[in-house]
């Protein structure tokens, strides 16, 4: 059978053109408001709270121009990845289009919502030492407009055309096209501006993820044949009609763990970047979480001394904070450990230490001083993080334990996200699915297989893609929502002989071949330019 017979038949096409209608455009129009009052008035009583007075209004622009751009990305993200979760529903009648997107909407607001927080410090961890230091430059707000901008209009060109893609895969491209672009702008190698051990992490994650789908997805749909004896569900949806109630059920729920598995894992790429605009524009307010327990200061210290007994003692080459300082970034972006490392290590905690016990508390620590205390507690961090990988450090699993106990103290007091944050993107997200659905709905729906999609095959390929996205979201890793089900729709239509419409496959693989080297070409170019004229 051939794809134009299984979509035109009286009945077998779901009705795609039913929108929100008057009032759901209303309030879809009076959540976008709502949305942008609140994170207008929460930074203001934020920055208020902080006593940060405006002296000058260019940052305060770029920075709303910046969350714009950031949650317009995850807008893009909502209506192009999210189409993935609802077109199984859609096609097997479970439910109206038009209630789906609106279902799957409010639970990628949910999975938002409920999020770790794990993977957006994952994706910030990609960018360049020195930018995320001097964030607030030029350099990044250069850095953050190039990014989004170039996983933008990938997304936007690969929607138009009803490819599925990658907004994951996107986004670390833009990520290491600026990493790449910063290194050339200032002398060094390409390879010099990426941290490219995590890169390489997450790369595999996205790389496996179409290929978990695909072969998961395939053995589950032939399991079900096996031990489900059950011919209605492996029949096609007749005439519009929904599906017996117990595959209805199924079907609903694999839909709803999609879309909060998506909202878990996606929207937290968004927080992360958004983070670092308001580290940037307003460190006072957000460079150090002032809402840490009381007992945090003698915590923290208890765990400095640890860690800094650990890491030894002081050479001469490293005797002042500042030399320090100078070494651990340059042992962070280089990934060149020396015999300098651990004593400047030692000196950076030690230092550290010393102020927060001065201030008595982050919520105390003045405004002057916020900016430099998150960058020695990020650098310090960080350079944990590379010492457990070094070979070369010697440390036993006692030392890397108290090192690792440190880290959680400083983690606690740099990498938090604000709840008005979660809820900006949550909005952004939710909003985003219930428009601009149908042109990927159309592609996984009718253009992967040359049958119509039967129950059986669109449940295994959301239970296959829930649980990848849960578990790599507990590994605080990103994976593409979009890979991992379009290939576990290919999946079950391999397994059931249905045969693969190879014109939609080879336009999903040229993109998945595309997607790194264009978002690295673009985010790096657009670096280059913004860093010229910001």
């Amino acid at each position: 059978m051939n794809a134009t017979a299984a979509t035109s038949r009286p009945g077998a096409r779901p009705d795609l053109e039913k929108g929100l209608g008057a009032a759901g455009m209303i309030g879809f129009g009076a959540a976008i408001a709502a949305a942008l009052l609140y994170v207008a008035y929460s930074i203001y009583a934020d920055a208020s709270a902080a006593g940060v007075q405006a002296t000058t209004y260019l940052p305060f622009i770029l920075l709303f121009i910046a969350l714009l751009i950031a949650l317009g990305f995850e807008f893009v993200n909502g209506f192009h990845d999210t189409a993935n979760a609802v077109a199984t529903v859609i096609y097997t009648n479970a439910m109206p289009a038009n209630v789906a997107v609106v279902w799957s909407g409010f639970f990628n607001f949910l999975g938002v919502l409920l999020s770790t927080g794990a993977v957006a410090f994952g994706i910030v961890s990609l960018l360049p030492v020195e930018l995320i230091l001097q964030v607030g430059s030029s350099a990044g707000f250069a850095m953050v407009f190039a990014l989004l901008i170039a996983a933008i209009f990938w997304n936007l060109a690969t929607w138009f055309f009803g490819i599925p893609s990658s907004s994951s895969h996107t986004l670390i491209g833009s990520i290491i096209g600026v990493g790449v672009a910063n290194a050339l702008l200032h002398g060094k190698s390409g390879t010099a501006g990426v941290d490219w051990s995590k890169a390489t992490e997450i790369g595999q994650a996205l790389l496996f993820s179409p290929l978990i789908g695909f072969g998961l997805a395939a053995l589950l749909f032939v399991a079900m044949k096996v031990l489900i004896r059950n011919h209605a569900l492996y029949q096609e949806p007749k005439d519009g009609l929904p599906p017996p109630w117990w595959i209805r059920g199924l079907l609903i729920f694999t839909c709803t763990g999609v879309s909060f598995a998506h909202g878990s894992n996606d929207g937290q790429k968004g927080m992360g970047l958004i983070m670092l605009i308001l580290i940037g524009t307003v460190p006072t307010a957000y460079a150090l979480n002032r809402a840490v327990p009381a007992k945090y200061t003698a915590e923290f210290h208890a765990n400095s001394t640890a860690a800094a007994a650990v890491v030894g003692s002081l050479p001469d080459t490293a005797r002042t904070p500042d030399a320090a300082r100078k070494q651990i970034t340059s042992y962070i972006a280089d990934k060149r450990f020396s015999r300098e490392t651990l004593p400047a290590l030692s000196v950076l905690i030690k230092d550290v230490d010393r102020q927060v016990a001065d201030y008595g508390s982050l919520a105390q620590v003045p405004a002057a001083a916020v900016g430099n205390i998150r960058n020695d507690m990020y650098l310090a961090s960080e350079a944990i993080k590379r010492l457990g990988k070094e070979k070369a450090a010697n440390l036993s699993e006692d030392n890397l334990k108290a090192l690792n106990t440190y880290k959680g103290s400083l983690d606690a007091g740099t990498r938090f996200i604000p709840t008005w944050v979660k809820v900006a993107v949550a909005f952004a997200l939710g909003l985003g699915t219930m428009v601009g659905w149908k042109r990927i709905v159309v592609t996984v729906g009718e253009k992967i297989g040359k049958t119509h999609l039967t129950y059986a095959q669109g449940a295994s390929a959301e239970l296959v893609a829930m649980a990848t996205i849960f578990g790599a979201d507990h590994l605080g890793l990103p994976v593409s929502t979009t890979h991992v089900l379009s290939s576990g729709v290919a999946g079950t239509m391999a397994a059931n002989g249905s045969g693969l419409q190879m014109s939609t496959i080879r336009n999903m693989i040229m993109a998945w071949v595309l997607t790194l080297p264009v978002s690295i070409l673009l985010a790096g170019l657009l670096y280059m330019l913004f860093s010229l004229f910001i």
